[in-house]
This record gives C-alpha cells, structure tokens and sequence, in this order.
C-alpha cells in the first residue's frame, strides 16, 4: 500500500520522501488548488522528480483546478513539459480537463477529491475513461471504499489524516463571497473557520459559533483495515503546511505500516502507541471523520483557527558526518541549555540538551537566530535532512 504525503516545495517533497513516503503530491505554478503554496516552478519540479526516483518515490502533480475555455490551450502547451520531466501522474477533477490529458498526453490520471466521488457507479464511470485512480471524497467510510475498490478493481486512495471541509470535498464558495477569492480556483480563504454570529428571528437570540469548522482527520485506527481492505494509498493532507508537520505525520503513519504489516501491534496498542505522538503535530483536536461512521456535531471543532500546538520546528541538520559536531540550519530561535528533540528517520526520536551553539566560526553563542547555520554537539543517529523541534 502506498503512503502518500504532500509536497508544498521542493523542501517538503525530500523531507516527505526520506522520512517514508512512496509517493508525493506536488503543484506546479498553474492549474492547482493551492494558489498561495511554494508551488514548483518547471526547474524545481525536474529536481523534485529526480530526487523521488533516485529514492524510489513517485510525484503526482495536480491539475485539480477548474478551467475556464482560455486556459486549455495553456493546458495543452504544459502537458508535454510534464511528460518530459518524467511525472508519474496527473490529479485532475474538470472532466473538460480530463478529457485533454487523456487525449494528449500518456500521463496516468488520478481523479482527485474534487470530483466527489462517493458511489461505485461514479468509480466505475472514471474506470471507464481511462481512470488510473480515483481519489474518494472524505465523505465516504473505510467500509465503502474497500467495497468499491472490490468490485470497480480500480486504484482507490483515501485521505487518512489532515485538514477537513465543510462542504463536499472542497466544492465550496464560502471565501468567493467573504473574500472575492475563488476556493476552486486555489483561493480558498478558509472561511469556514471564521466566527460568526448566528441570529435566531423566533427569540431574538444571538449566538457566536465556529460551526463550519472541522476537527482534523487521523485515521490511525483504520490503517489496519485499509491494509486488509487492499485500499492502494492513503494520503496525507497538508501542502500548505509545515515541514515539522510533514515529516512527524509521514514518519508515524510509514511506521505504523510497517508495525502493523509485521504483526507487531494490534487493536488498542496501536493507539496506545502512536496515539501520544500524533498529539504533538499540531491539530484542532482529531477525529475519524466519516471513516468510521458519519460525522456529527461531535467533529465539529467550536475554537478559533489556530491550532493546537506544543512543538515547533527549529532547524534542520545539514550536515552530520563530522567527528564532533553536526551543522543545522536555523529556523527558529532556540537557546544554550534548552531541551531539543531529532526526528530520526525511522526508529525512536532522540531527545537532548543544546549544550552549546557555535557559530561556523567556533564562537560561542547562547541562543541560535533564524537563517543561519549553527554547529552543536553531535548527535550519534542524525543523518543530513534530519529536523529539530522544541517543545513551545
């Protein structure tokens, strides 16, 4: 089964594919929903697809936007250029846009989440176009989507773990009217985490309420299922989000792959087990979504659009082959004497204390500054691309 994990830049896309992702899904500068992403440019998209070959991963570019009659030829243009670079899949919900990359392109076509699909005649419809996959609706539960990949024998995949919206896998226009930005068109505002005030005409009340907010999505507990199930992928959702967040959510759910798949855990020691490490990526407080059954009043999360978080990611290891120190890239301040923690790659992460901060010239600092390269003691399991975090 496939672990798929979000590429918002070409920093997301290695942090993803080393810390255990098969496969990654990127934007590039035109065509996706993720206008306010570090999208890829057409040299950083070259780069990203070698570096996930080179280490056995596969990168899905989306075209999930929604096209107006102008921009096709635009489309046609960029197709070859992607087939050039070797991308090994298109995400596509316009069936007018379907209909393109089928026709003039070899690309295999994923059917993204935008499309809405949540019923076996709507998978076998895409089966019948040419379909490689169809990425289901968050809407539909573990249960149905084993069912449907049983009798369509196509590709399924399925978000296991992130963000959630209000309205049918993202086809809303909420930010169209509060902001003038188009969600479909990558500018969502997520304006169903605002507070609004509600008014009741029959009494006279008012009332304050984040109601349109989710809670997010883990699915820890389905894993085992979709593994039995033969669900092809599950995939993470967040390219908008942190690297920390990247590299904490792909690491956990890769590991829990591996564990299950092993035979090492079952039932409630899987949440026993990881159950405390999701808690540190930052969240609105989790729930399963429809994945278990379907959502009600108890996923909604009634708090304001920051989320909960204890950790925060300070810097990444550059280099860590001295005999005596590693060398980190800072991103946010820490001091000398505070308490850190290396997210290995795979296997226990390791917690220690920042003994001392050199600068590359050897003086001693006592506190680290965002965007330069610091030298600290060595760290016997790091390896170069290995983050930092700190409890907040």
């Amino acid at each position: 089964m496939e672990l798929l994990a979000p590429g918002g830049s070409l920093e997301k896309l290695k942090t993803a594919v080393l810390y255990g992702a098969n496969a990654v899904y990127v934007g590039g500068e035109r065509f996706g929903l993720r206008a306010a992403a570090d999208n890829f440019s057409e040299i950083e998209l070259k780069d990203g697809v070698d570096f996930a070959h080179k280490h056995g991963a596969l990168v899905y570019l989306t075209l999930n936007s929604f096209l107006y009659g102008e921009e096709i030829q635009q489309l046609r243009d960029y197709l070859p250029t992607l087939e050039n670079i070797g991308v090994d899949g298109a995400i596509v919900s316009d069936i007018g846009v379907f209909e393109v990359v089928a026709s003039l392109s070899s690309l295999p076509i994923h059917v993204s989440t935008q499309a809405s699909t949540i019923n076996l005649p709507h998978v076998e419809f895409w089966k019948r176009q040419g379909a490689r996959r169809v990425i289901l609706g968050r809407e539909v539960s573990m249960a149905a989507a084993i069912e449907m990949r049983k009798e369509a024998k196509i590709e399924i995949e399925l978000f296991i773990h992130g963000s959630m919206c209000i309205a049918y896998s993202g086809n809303c226009i909420i930010s169209n009217f509060t902001s003038g930005r188009d969600s479909n068109r990558g500018g969502c505002a997520h304006s169903c985490r605002f507070l609004y005030e509600l008014s009741f005409p029959e009494n006279g009340k008012k009332e304050k309420s984040y109601f349109m907010s989710s809670k997010d999505l883990w699915g820890i507990a389905q894993v085992k299922a979709a593994i039995e199930g033969g669900i092809d992928s599950l995939k993470i959702e967040g390219r908008m989000k942190s690297n920390l967040y990247v590299a904490s959510t792909t690491k956990l759910y890769s590991q829990l792959v591996k564990d299950i798949l092993s035979g090492k855990l079952e039932g409630d020691d899987i949440l026993i087990k990881y159950q405390n490490e999701f808690l540190k990526i930052p969240n609105r407080h989790y729930c399963d979504g429809n994945l278990s059954q379907y959502a009600g009043m108890d996923s909604i999360y009634n708090d304001r659009e920051n989320e909960i978080k204890e950790y925060d990611f300070v810097g990444v290891v550059l280099e860590a082959d001295q005999s005596d120190f590693m060398l980190v890239e800072v991103r946010r301040t820490f001091y000398e004497g505070d308490m850190l923690e290396l997210i290995t790659f795979e296997g226990e992460d390791i917690t220690f204390k920042a003994l001392h901060i050199l600068d590359v010239r050897g003086n001693r600092q006592l506190k680290s500054r965002p965007g330069t390269l610091i030298k600290m003691q060595k760290i016997s399991q790091a390896a170069k691309w290995n983050l930092l975090r700190a409890k907040i």
